[in-house]
Formats: structure tokens, sequence, C-alpha cells
């Protein structure tokens, strides 16, 4: 068994002495002295992009954290309309059950009731026509913004 191993492990040693005797020769050989001088300029080129791109990715970061705290405050801007919008509409519920509430008729009652509808109809159309307005103006700052923003970004970066 043993010599079955060794007969293997000199055949293979044996077909391939060439390729280790020119892994041998390989290693000592000499690189030219051009070749390494161009292996050290590209590395400082590369060098220097990777420190223009690091620059670049840091003005870009810097343009993306003032758009998401614009975001943001615009967002927490909303949320308040949000609440104060919703505190309207219970104050408004509220008063106009004391209305109902005093009404001394069926009649009276009704017509209330339909004041009441009529009322908070027109605040929600006044709403609606609000925010429109208002996220329409927000999307015309914000695609002006990002295109200013990817305007220095791309001057920054060139």
């Amino acid at each position: 068994m043993t010599t079955e191993t060794n007969s293997v492990f000199g055949s293979f040693k044996e077909v391939f002495a060439p390729v280790t005797e020119a892994f041998k020769n390989f290693q000592n050989l000499e690189v030219p002295e051009a070749a390494r001088e161009f292996v050290k300029k590209q590395a400082e080129t590369a060098k220097v992009r990777a420190a223009d791109f690091y620059a670049g990715s840091e003005k870009a970061s810097e343009v993306f954290e003032s758009a998401v705290t614009g975001s943001v405050s615009e967002a927490a801007k909303i949320g308040r309309n949000i609440q104060q919008a919703l505190y309207q509409d219970a104050e408004t519920f509220f008063a106009g059950i004391d209305k109902l509430a005093s009404a001394k008729s069926i009649n009276e009652a009704v017509q209330i009731q339909s004041d009441l509808l009529r009322a908070h109809g027109e605040t929600i159309v006044s709403r609606a026509k609000a925010s429109t307005e208002y996220f329409g103006k927000l999307v015309s700052e914000g695609a002006k913004t990002a295109q200013d923003n990817l305007t220095k970004v791309y001057t920054k970066t060139a």
C-alpha cells in the first residue's frame, strides 16, 4: 500500500516537475524599473481618485442630509396641521351637539343638522384645496431643491 502511494506521489511529482521548475524560475525573475514605476503611478492615481470619490460622496451625503432634514421639518409641519384640523373638527362636533341639544323641535334639529353638515362639507373642501396647493408647492420646491443639490454635487465631483 505504501509503495503504491509513493509510486503515485512520485508520478505526480514527475508530471508536475516542469511546472514546479517554472515557478522557481518565476520567483527569481526581476521586475523591470519601468513596470514598478507604472504600478506606483497607477496606485497614486487610484489613491487620488478614491479621495475625490470620497469627497464627492461626503458632499452628496451633506446634500442628502439637508434634503432629509427639510423633509422631516415639513413632515412635522404636516403632522401639526393634521392635529390642528382634528382638534378643530372635535370642537365643531361638540359645538354641534350643544346646538342640537338646544333644539326645541324636530324641524329645528333637522335644520341645525343640515347647517352643520353643510359647514363641515365646506371645511373639507377648503382643506382639500389648501392641501392640494400646499403639496403642489412642496413638489415644486422639492424638485427645484433636488435639481440645485444635484448641480452642487455634480460640480463638486467633476
